[in-house]
This record gives structure tokens, sequence and C-alpha cells, in this order.
């Protein structure tokens, strides 16, 4: 299995995108995900939502808003709201974890690799193979 992050942005047009790809691929939905990391004393969230491959595909996209949202977790955004109406509009559960921020890599791709690491540790995404 190929899994591969695909940013969408960090603003609040592309959550309303994430939203919709969850919307119109609903029979597609493998898991959903918030990671919550901190930088400079504040808490930001990334939603996320895996998808399972199409056939006999090898490939899992994973669409991304990284690190745009505020996150506090007694009081939560409209944002956070939304995205969580559409999970569980589609019947699956919100998973959430904390994680690094992607500040602390040098690049992207390493953060994006650190996150496929500990979503496969978990097993919320399939293993290799």
């Amino acid at each position: 299995m190929i899994e591969r992050f695909i940013e969408l942005g960090q603003g609040y047009g592309d959550l309303y995108e994430i939203l919709e790809l969850m919307r119109t691929n609903q029979h597609r939905i493998h898991n959903t995900f918030v990671f919550v990391s901190e930088k400079d004393g504040k808490q930001v969230a990334s939603f996320a939502v895996a998808m399972k491959p199409i056939g006999d595909s090898k490939f899992m996209p994973i669409y991304i808003c990284r690190e745009g949202m505020p996150y506090h977790a007694e009081k939560t955004s409209q944002r956070y709201d939304l995205f969580k109406e559409s999970i569980e509009a589609a019947n699956k559960t919100l998973i959430t974890l904390e994680v690094k921020h992607s500040s602390a890599y040098v690049e992207t791709t390493l953060y994006y690799q650190y996150l496929i690491g500990l979503l496969r540790l978990y097993h919320y995404i399939p293993n290799l193979g």
C-alpha cells in the first residue's frame, strides 16, 4: 500500500474542499483524523481523511488541511464542528492524535513520513505488504 498526503491548504476554503471530498466519497472513507500540535504555546489542528484505494489500486490518498485551525479541546471552533458533523454523517469515528508540529522537520515530506509511521503503528492505515 502506498500512502500519500495530499495537502489542500491551511485555510477555511480548504476545509470546505475536504468536506466535499468526504460527502461525495463517503463509501471510500477509511479513517478521519485531527492532528493536534503546538507551536509558540498555541495549539493548532490539522484535519485529514484517509480514503480507501480505488479498484485494484494500491494507492491510499490522505487529504489534509495542515495546521491552519486554532484548536481548543474544551471550546471547539465552527470549523471543527463542521468536520465532525461530516464524519458523523458518514458513520465514521474521529481519531484525535497529538503530534509534533511540522516546523520540527526540515521538509514537509519528512513530516508526512512521520505521520504515516504513526498511523501505521496504531493500525489506522494498513500495514505494508
